[in-house]
């Protein structure tokens, strides 16, 4: 698969989130099969690609 045929994830963060930028996550959304998240603060740094059943899971266990 080449860059151009790579889909451009869309980051987005929490509306939890502080205005100040502080310790926030951001995942992405339109990456198929799994659901990657980064470091607000480190936009260029590595992300973490979390499957998106394993992702959905614990979204709902942090919802209890």
């Amino acid at each position: 698969m080449t860059t151009s045929e790579r889909p451009v994830p869309v980051w987005r963060r929490s509306s939890y989130s502080g205005p100040n930028g502080g310790e926030c996550l951001e995942v992405a959304d339109g990456v198929a099969g799994v659901v990657p998240v980064r470091d607000s603060k480190d936009a260029q740094g590595p992300a973490l690609a979390f499957p998106t059943a394993s992702w959905s899971a614990f979204l709902e266990l942090t919802k209890r």
